[in-house]
């Protein structure tokens, strides 16, 4: 087929940049990443320089050209996921940001979030948004901008400046500043944006004193969002598709029809499930959100999140030093002592769904004295695991039907050791597919619905291939009692006990 022979796909995450180059076949031709440095300048508060984020997206979108041996002319289109919720505010006369980003892990605002939860605001925001008040979400974030940095708030009523999340920074740097907008998907993370309107909401703005002279546009997922300079890579390239990275990865299971769910196992866990048309408003404190939005026509999900799930992985390797990589504890988890029942809850910025408490803490429970490194990176990856429990429970407990097999993707799902235990805990076979990047594999696909690059949805879907299945084989005795510890652990960290 002649033509471009490549999509290139920007995967934005929360510890490093990623570029792949995928064919027409869904497979990948090339990829570069780097990581780059976290900034933690007060307990709980999290944040990104986004100039690095800047740099090395650049960096590693032309490192991946270049290992292509691919001209930016062979490039149909551009995708971008991106980190959700993260926050941005810069100026709009030269691009730079007011303050670093506030990341979507921090946890600052948590006293704001509790004053709103007495006044008693959360139904409506619920009703609107699909969202519980968190710190996770983009609002209060924004708010905190304003309020703390010299000048912020005058100069945002003025018109001067200009938020965003990663998705929208990247889109305004990539177009040399010609376009100022975001997708369905990463606006409806913000918790000042209408889910069933598909509009920013007034009340909502005024709720958290945000101008609306600083909101991005909201486009289909699917959407043209404009073109690179034709300096950047050498001739220029459409950016034809945006989602948040949860949604990106769904759409790169081909999770299409409802009932679907997917598991990505990165810095966090986000379990999403496909509702279809419907919004399902979840009594079970899971999330409502946008999967996508295609052609002015919006699929909704359930989503369970989860701050920290790879991040523990990170905590083993660069906190405690008790591991040299992540990798090392695949084989340590078989080796650690059966007979020792340690549970680790990773809740280092506060517990994410079905809990919701902001104000929990990380703690390990079981140790002996001949616990050591294996026991604590088991420990490590059970959490995830469990964690992975606690949101299909919810899922059930709104409704939906028991679930038969898991999509599963992200960083961890090559440790083996992680998967059947995951099948094990769940009770349900695991299946990791073959190109495991679903996250850049959704940006590319999203980013060649316009242009018919992979044949459409229908297309795309059928290049998902399962490279590996596991199947549960703990008895559902054991499986009880290892989860009962679990919900102890949690219990006895939770903020209200």
């Amino acid at each position: 087929m002649s033509g471009p022979s490549a999509i290139l796909a920007i995967d934005q995450g929360t510890s490093s940049s990623r570029a792949m180059l995928f064919d027409r076949d869904g497979r990948p031709l090339a990829q570069a990443r780097r990581e780059f440095e976290q900034h933690f300048p007060q307990s709980g508060w999290v944040e990104h320089d986004p100039e690095d984020i800047w740099r090395d997206t650049v960096a590693v979108a032309k490192q991946a050209l270049a290992e292509a041996g691919l001209g930016a002319g062979e490039v149909a289109s551009i995708g971008i996921a991106n980190q959700r919720e993260t926050t941005l505010i810069w100026d709009r006369a030269t691009g730079q940001a007011i303050h670093k980003a506030i990341v979507w892990q921090d946890r600052r605002t948590a006293a704001l979030c509790d004053r709103l939860k007495d006044e008693g605001h959360e139904p409506a925001i619920q009703a609107k948004t699909g969202l519980l008040i968190d710190p996770y979400f983009s609002a209060s974030k924004i708010a905190w901008l304003l309020d703390n940095v010299a000048g912020a708030r005058a100069r945002a009523e003025r018109g001067e400046l200009a938020f965003g999340t990663i998705d929208c920074f990247l889109l305004w740097r990539l177009t040399g500043g010609s376009v100022h907008a975001t997708d369905a998907t990463n606006a409806s993370r913000t918790m000042i944006f209408d889910i069933q309107r598909q509009a920013w909401d007034p009340e909502l703005l005024t709720l958290f004193d945000i101008p609306a002279a600083i909101l991005p546009e909201v486009r289909d997922s699917d959407a043209a969002f404009g073109a690179t300079p034709a300096e950047m890579f050498g001739a220029p390239i459409p950016i034809h598709g945006v989602a948040g990275d949860q949604q990106a990865a769904a759409f790169g299971q081909a999770c299409f029809e409802a009932g679907m769910v997917k598991s990505t196992y990165g810095t966090g866990c986000f379990a999403l499930m496909n509702t279809g048309p419907k919004a399902v408003a979840s009594r079970n404190r899971l999330l409502t959100t946008v999967a996508y939005r295609l052609s002015g026509a919006t699929t909704y999900a359930l989503e369970g999140s989860i701050f920290i799930a790879g991040a523990a992985v990170q905590w083993l390797r660069d906190g405690l030093k008790v591991i040299g990589s992540a990798a090392e504890t695949e084989a340590l988890a078989k080796a650690a002592d059966p007979s020792q029942a340690v549970y680790l809850v990773p809740a280092f910025t506060g517990l994410g769904a079905p809990y919701w408490d902001p104000h929990a803490r990380g703690a390990i429970f079981g140790l002996t004295r001949s616990s050591g490194p294996a026991e604590l990176a088991r420990a490590a990856l059970e959490a995830v695991c469990y964690q992975t429990r606690d949101l299909l429970r919810a899922m059930e407990a709104d409704g939906a039907a028991a679930l038969e097999t898991l999509r599963v993707d992200g960083g961890m799902v090559a440790n083996e050791w992680l998967l059947q235990r995951l099948a094990d805990t769940l009770g349900v076979a695991v299946e990791r597919p073959v190109v495991t990047e679903t996250t850049a594999l959704g940006a590319a696909c999203l980013a060649g619905l316009e242009n018919g690059f992979f044949g459409g949805l229908d297309g795309f879907a059928q290049t998902w291939q399962c490279a590996a299945r596991f199947e549960p084989g703990m008895s559902a005795d054991e499986r009880e009692t290892r989860y009962a510890g679990w919900l102890d652990a949690v219990r006895r960290v939770r903020s209200a006990e």
